[in-house]
């Protein structure tokens, strides 16, 4: 697919398919929408959902599911809270339709972190971002000390064929949006998807729709709506009970 980057309101990069009529990321900020949901509504929820229960028997590795490595950016953004956390994680994400290199190489994630200002800035480590997307596919790599990183190519809407040894704490739900890649947003996938959850885990999607939600909670999610990044009203959660 050819990708054109655009610059969102946040001054983040995203990537847009002209195929599709399709962006990677909000325009209105793509690592400002990447961080609100996947981060602060996934990442950081499940740390803090069960507080006592973590300083009882603390985790010390989160497994995490992503439907859709796109840009990467919901790895970096990961890496460097996991390494902000002191806890390790595994990354299991799947992309059928990967970008180059050559493409990631022009992303301007890594140099707006790095930026004083930002409160990740002495956090990121060299070359990080640009490891995510050299590191060869089929195959655990250690990015960073806190960060193991599995990339599988594969075609989710198939999800009767897709097996894992693991069962996951979080789930990131990023395919396309669902007038745009329908057959990625079907009860199949999200039961699949259920079945690979250990308990507690959380689910994150930025999609609000009702056939949606109503589709998790067929699967067996608790689900609830949360306010959406600026631009979208609201996103989804679900949570294994």
């Amino acid at each position: 697919m050819q990708h054109n980057i655009i610059t969102t309101d946040d001054g983040s990069h995203t990537l847009f398919v002209p195929e599709l009529n399709e962006h990677y990321h909000s325009t209105n900020g793509a690592i400002q929408e990447s961080n609100h949901v996947f981060i602060e509504a996934g990442f950081r929820h499940y740390l803090n959902q069960s507080g006592s229960d973590h300083q009882q028997h603390p985790q010390t590795e989160i497994n995490i599911l992503e439907i859709g490595f796109g840009t990467g950016l919901n790895a970096f953004l990961t890496l460097l809270e996991a390494k902000k956390r002191s806890i390790k994680v595994f990354y299991h994400s799947v992309e059928l339709y990967p970008i180059t290199i050559e493409e990631a190489q022009k992303l301007n994630y890594s140099e707006l972190v790095k930026k004083p200002e930002h409160e990740l800035s002495s956090r990121v480590p060299d070359d990080a971002f640009l490891k995510l997307h050299s590191s060869p596919w089929k195959k655990a790599v250690e990015i960073t000390p806190s960060f193991t990183l599995l990339k599988q190519k594969y075609d989710f809407s198939k999800p009767e064929e897709f097996k894992s040894n693991r069962l996951f704490n979080l789930i990131y739900f990023d395919a396309f949006a669902p007038e745009k890649q329908p057959d990625m947003w079907i009860q199949e996938i999200f039961s699949k998807i259920y079945s690979l959850c250990d308990i507690n885990a959380v689910f994150t999607t930025y999609c609000a729709k009702g056939v949606v939600r109503r589709m998790l909670q067929t699967a067996g999610f608790k689900m609830e709506r949360l306010p959406g990044p600026p631009g979208k009203r609201e996103i989804l959660r679900g949570n294994v009970v």
